[in-house]
C-alpha cells in the first residue's frame, strides 16, 4: 500500500497504515459507520491512505477498479436490457470557435463520387467541455505518482503514458450502469429542474438517491451522476461560480461498493470544496491515483434521464470504448445506455 502523505506525515502514520494493510477492506468497513468525510487536508491524506488499490491486484496491475468486471458482471448487465432502447451518454463535440478548444474539421477532396475530412483538436479534449475517459496511469497524479506506482520521470523520459495507458481499455467497458439524478433530492434542484453550480452530492445523499430511485450501486457498476448542467447551460449559458458534483466523501462510496468507474456531466469534483486550495480535483485525486477507478467527464444526460423517468428505470446496460491509443492519457468518448 503506497502511503501517500509525505515524509512528515509518515512516520505518524506508519502505524495506521500497517493496520490498514493488514485489515485490508474491513478497516474501511468499520470505518463507514462512523462516515468519515474529506473536509480537510488531514482527511484527504487519510483518504489517500486507507482507501488505496495499490497491489490489490498486483503491482503490475494497470486496470484498477476495472478488474471487478467480470464474465458474470457482464453477462447481468446483458440481462438489463428488456426495453430495447439505445441512448447515447455524449455531448456534441464542439466544432464552433466560441468553444474554446474544438475539433476541428476541414473537408477537402470533394468531388461527384464523395469526399474527405480531416480531424484535429486545437488543444486538449480534457477540460470541461468534451466527453471523455481518463486513463489511470499519468493524467491525474499525486506527489508524482499516479496509480499503482506510475512515476512522473517515467512519462517524461517516454514523452507518453507507460503503464495503466487509455489503450489497456482497448476491448471497452460493458457493465451495469447506474444513473443517479440528484434533482430528485429533497431541496437540492431548482424549479426549473437542475442544481446549481458549487451544490455537493455527498456519499450520504448517494444512498438516499438509491432507496427513491430503488437501486443500489455493487462491484463492478458504473456510476453516473445527472445535475441538469446541460439543461441549465442552455438557458443560463456558461457555469459560474462553481461546479454540482460529487463531494470528494464519494471515494468512500466508490470502495465500499466495488464502483469500477464513475461519470458526471462536467467535471465530477464538486467546487468549490473545503481544500480546493490545496487540492482542487480532490475526488479525481482518490478516484484515480488512490483507488484505481477511472472517471468520465462531461457526460450529457440529458435525453437518459427522460428514458428512465418515463420507465421509471435507473439501471441499464453501459457501454463504451476508448480510441485504441498507446500510451494515451485519455480518450473522446460515446458512451450508450441500453435499457
Amino acid at each position: 500500500m503506497r502511503v501517500f502523505t509525505g515524509q512528515i506525515m509518515q512516520r505518524c502514520a506508519g502505524v495506521g497504515a500497517i493496520v490498514a494493510m493488514a485489515l485490508g477492506l474491513s478497516t474501511v468497513s468499520v470505518q463507514t459507520q462512523d462516515r468519515p468525510t474529506v473536509a480537510s487536508m488531514a482527511d484527504f491524506l487519510r483518504a489517500m491512505d486507507e482507501l488505496s488499490n495499490w497491489g490489490r491486484w498486483g503491482p503490475d496491475d494497470e486496470l484498477g477498479a476495472a478488474n471487478l468486471i467480470t464474465p458474470a458482471t457482464r453477462k447481468a448487465a446483458a440481462a438489463l436490457v428488456t426495453d430495447g432502447i439505445s441512448v447515447s451518454l455524449a455531448h456534441d463535440i464542439p466544432q464552433s470557435e466560441s468553444s474554446g478548444t474544438i475539433l476541428e474539421r476541414v473537408a477537402f477532396n470533394i468531388s461527384p463520387t464523395g469526399g474527405f475530412d480531416r480531424y484535429a483538436y486545437t488543444g486538449t479534449y480534457h477540460g470541461t467541455t468534451h466527453s471523455h475517459l481518463d486513463s489511470l496511469g499519468c493524467h491525474i497524479m499525486w506527489q508524482g505518482e499516479g496509480y499503482n506506482g506510475q512515476r512522473m520521470e517515467d512519462v517524461e523520459a517516454a514523452g507518453a503514458c507507460p503503464r495503466s495507458h487509455i489503450n489497456v481499455l482497448k476491448d471497452g467497458i460493458f457493465a451495469r450502469g447506474i444513473l443517479y439524478d440528484a434533482t430528485l433530492l429533497p431541496g437540492k434542484a431548482t424549479p426549473e429542474g437542475w442544481l446549481e453550480p458549487g451544490t455537493p452530492i455527498t456519499w450520504a445523499d448517494l444512498e438516499a438517491l438509491e432507496e427513491i430511485q430503488g437501486v443500489r450501486a455493487s462491484e463492478g457498476d458504473v456510476i453516473l451522476l445527472y445535475t441538469g448542467r446541460w439543461k441549465r447551460r442552455a438557458v443560463m449559458g456558461n457555469a459560474t461560480g462553481g461546479v454540482a458534483g460529487y463531494h470528494a466523501d464519494v471515494a468512500y462510496f466508490l470502495k465500499e461498493r466495488g464502483v469500477s468507474f464513475m461519470g458526471h456531466d462536467k467535471s465530477n469534483d464538486a467546487q468549490p470544496h473545503e481544500i480546493i486550495d490545496e487540492v482542487p480535483f480532490a475526488l479525481h485525486m482518490l478516484a484515480l491515483v488512490s483507488l484505481g477507478v477511472d472517471i468520465l467527464d462531461n457526460l450529457d444526460f440529458e435525453r437518459a434521464i427522460e428514458v428512465a423517468r418515463r420507465l421509471n428505470r435507473y439501471e441499464f446496460l453501459f457501454t463504451t470504448a476508448p480510441l485504441r491509443i498507446e500510451g494515451g492519457m485519455g480518450s473522446p468518448v460515446n458512451p450508450i445506455a441500453t435499457f
